[in-house]
């Protein structure tokens, strides 16, 4: 995380590479990286220090140039040139002599002496024929140098070999952009949208089934169902609901009507049973009243 924000946001990598330290503080690598971030968070005493611990735990010196820039961060230009004249630059590779050129330069220039921030930066790597991946900050820190010193003719011949450099290397103003494809993305879409006669073709297969609307799937979820579906299936469920409350109706209503003929016959049949009762007692009382007669 420290390496990614180091150049978005010093300060927080400072933090990340500090919360590292805290469990992996005897790690080489972790000390280094808190070096680094403090470094360009200018935090130049916290910088210098870890670039020390470092020294000490792995035995290298390829942060010599960085500690020798702190010792000029803390205003102490005549430290950075005693770090800068140490027989451990001699450890040093080509890239990192020339950083180390550049450093006492830039002490020297502190110091107001102009012509030795020019003859700092005279070294084997200074070639004004031949560029390498350090040459334009070389060339540049020179061209500096010389037009402080007064020297300008000989800055701007050294200013413009910066754009030669760079040119030759491919880096700087004429860096070739990333290019970022978005192809693959929109053509893996086009694949799962499909076309509208799959989609008629599996509506012909099953009317039943829900299908999802190609057209209206969303591409962060891909298998969600559309809006259109939703509505579909609300609409396929409210016939089912109509069908079940005529038929609750019909069954009712026949249920009423049934119990309303059984109720009449009913009464049909009971009407001769009492119609039939009463002729009997009548027939009753006449044999009676013959009798009394008799």
């Amino acid at each position: 995380m420290a390496g990614r924000l180091i150049d978005l946001d010093p300060e927080l990598a400072y933090q990340h590479a500090l919360a590292a330290s805290r469990r992996g503080g005897r790690i080489g690598a972790v000390r280094e990286a808190v070096g680094m971030t403090a470094y360009a968070a200018g935090r130049y005493d916290d910088a210098l220090r870890e670039f020390r611990t470092f020294r000490r735990i792995t035995g290298s010196s390829i942060h010599l140039p960085h500690m020798a820039d702190c010792e000029r961060g803390l205003g102490r230009p005549e430290k950075a040139l005693e770090l800068t004249a140490s027989e451990e630059r001699n450890m040093l590779d080509a890239a990192g002599k020339v950083e180390l050129a550049i450093v006492a330069s830039g002490a020297r220039a502190d110091l107001r002496d102009y012509q030795g921030a020019v003859e700092e930066l005279e070294i084997p790597q200074l070639d004004i024929n031949r560029a390498f991946s350090f040459s334009p900050r070389l060339f540049e820190a020179y061209a500096d140098a010389l037009a402080a010193a007064g020297r300008a003719d000989e800055a701007a011949k050294w200013y413009r070999q910066i754009g030669v450099a760079e040119s030759a290397l491919g880096v700087g103003e004429f860096e070739e952009p990333d290019i970022i494809d978005f192809g693959e993305d929109d053509e893996s879409d086009d694949a799962y949208v499909g076309s509208d006669d799959d989609e008629d073709e599996s509506e012909d297969e099953s009317e039943a089934a829900v299908v999802p609307s190609a057209g209206t799937l969303d591409a962060g979820t891909p298998y969600a169902s559309s809006g259109a579906d939703e509505v579909g299936s609300d609409e396929g469920e409210g016939p089912a609901h109509e069908e079940s409350g005529l038929a609750e109706d019909e069954i009712g209503v026949t249920e009423r009507a049934s119990g309303t003929e059984a109720g009449v016959e009913d009464a049909d049949s009971e009407e001769p049973n009492f119609e039939g009762s009463g002729s009997e007692d009548a027939a009753g009382s006449d044999e009676g009243e013959r009798d009394a007669d008799a």
